[in-house]
């Protein structure tokens, strides 16, 4: 097995995932980036300068191009996958009385299928790699659910649960088990229309008086967490004032989420 450690994310084409990268390839990592956004993914690696990089054409919802990706990865690593970064999502916004099914379908396949997807294909090569860890992207969204935001919220709050269930069921293989949990992001995530909206979800974001963290912030909290030895990693001033709101002052949280969209 190569001495050299190894990192596979998805969503790598931009935001966290392509910051993620660079962070790692500075420091050494074999590095495999892999998304739907093929042109996203040629400038995260003009920006890796090639070497020990790869990337791939990946859908997470498809299982079958998760298995060839993996497989063609371990290889080019020498048989190892340290981690595997579970980043790729997408952010739908709106009332879900006015969100088509479509869009909550969709939502719930790449946000969290995707994720048991990548966790559970990439488990026999995290299994036989000492020290390896699954790294999960949940969301300030996990903390509390989000008004305008519900079926991301949703999403996020099974990634979380999703980490915390494996974290036990996988301590005996060896394999540490960890998720981000962020404020709101500033990537082209946010700038996705709320249903029946002409409203940003980044500007419902705001409304809520949620500020965004920058994602090279994100990606030094990621190397954080492979490196830790906590379950989740808040990011971000807001993620964690979410998190002693939500323990301390539910009631006002309560409240907060009822004005964000005028309830």
């Amino acid at each position: 097995m190569s001495e050299i450690r190894s990192i596979f994310i998805t969503g790598g084409a931009s935001g966290i995932g392509r910051a993620t990268a660079r962070l790692f390839a500075q420091r050494g990592w074999r590095v495999g980036i892999a998304d739907v956004n093929d042109a996203g993914l040629a400038e995260t690696m003009a920006l890796l300068g090639g070497g020990m990089a790869q990337r791939y054409h990946l859908d997470v919802r498809d299982r079958e191009a998760w298995n060839e990706a993996l497989s063609a990865f371990v290889e080019a690593s020498g048989g190892r996958l340290d981690v595997l970064f579970n980043n790729a999502g997408i952010g739908t916004g709106g009332p879900l009385a006015d969100t088509s099914f479509d869009d909550v379908d969709r939502t719930i396949a790449v946000n969290f299928t995707g994720v048991v997807n990548g966790a559970k294909l990439a488990y026999p090569y995290l299994a036989r790699t000492p020290g390896s860890c699954l790294l999960n992207t949940a969301s300030a969204s996990a903390i509390y659910g989000s008004s305008g935001l519900a079926t991301y919220s949703a999403t996020k709050f099974a990634v979380r649960a999703l980490t915390e269930a494996l974290d036990g069921e996988w301590h005996a293989a060896g394999i540490r088990v960890r998720d981000l949990v962020p404020s709101f992001i500033e990537t082209p995530l946010l700038d996705g229309v709320s249903a029946n909206s002409n409203r940003s979800i980044r500007e419902t974001v705001t409304a809520a008086g949620l500020e965004l963290t920058p994602v090279e912030a994100v990606a030094e909290a990621a190397w954080a967490a492979v490196h830790g030895t906590r379950l989740h990693t808040y990011v971000g001033k807001t993620a964690h004032r979410l998190a002693f709101a939500a323990r301390w002052m539910p009631g006002s949280l309560r409240k907060r989420m009822k004005r964000t969209l005028g309830g």
